[in-house]
């Protein structure tokens, strides 16, 4: 029995229909779901993932399979897949993450996937300038992930980017936009307080109320 095979059959046998229609309702019923709490979920994958940890290949062909799935406990196992296997991502992978953010996009994938391209930039300068690009797309959600991919990087901050990728998110009415962007300014406050209760003065009467109430939680 091939690896996705098995993991979906045992997705099946804990299958929990009541939690199924509460998580699905608090996505908005946008997705199903086999109403799987994370720590059971993790612990059904646990041992496959250190064996593909040990394997050193990231299975790309599995992952989209993965994500093709209608039920989101199997888009939840590509991140658990790609933040076990983060030493052996890349720069050159990144092209086709952003295949998975566009696909069956919504806040819960795009704030996982961001986090894994936070990974690379550590290693790799190049996903600095990239993500500035990818903020000034028309997607929301891409723009959202080149917001939110620096949430976890604390004193390895690329401030001149961050600024840079947040001016060009400014003046727009979007929820998840706005969201996302006080979001990671209140994050980088407990790194950097001063930089950013800066900005906030500086960007103030071009941010949406709701970045700016976001942004100032422990300032």
């Amino acid at each position: 029995m091939n690896k996705y095979r098995s993991i979906e059959e045992q997705f099946e046998k804990h299958r929990n229909e009541i939690k199924a229609i509460s998580m699905s309702k608090y996505m908005r019923n946008k997705f199903l779901f086999f109403g799987i709490a994370t720590p059971e979920r993790r612990k059904i994958y646990n041992e496959f993932l250190k064996i593909e940890k040990k394997n050193g290949v990231v299975d790309w062909n599995f992952l989209f399979q993965c994500y093709k799935n209608e039920y989101r406990e199997f888009q939840y196992l590509v991140y658990d897949y790609l933040l076990k296997m983060r030493e052996f991502l890349f720069y050159e992978d990144i092209s086709k993450i952003r295949e998975l953010i566009i696909a069956k996009s919504w806040w819960d994938t795009i704030d996982f996937l961001a986090q894994v391209i936070g990974n690379i930039a550590i290693k790799d300068e190049r996903v600095h300038q990239l993500m500035l690009e990818w903020s000034s797309e028309e997607n929301i959600w891409i723009k959202r992930t080149a917001i939110e991919y620096q949430l976890r990087l604390k004193e390895k901050t690329n401030t001149r980017i961050l600024e840079n990728i947040i001016i060009n998110s400014l003046n727009t009415d979007e929820f998840f936009i706005n969201k996302a962007i006080g979001w990671a300014l209140r994050e980088y406050s407990k790194t950097n307080r001063e930089w950013v209760i800066s900005f906030i003065q500086e960007q103030q009467d071009k941010m949406d109320i709701l970045s700016v109430k976001e942004a100032s939680k422990y300032l």
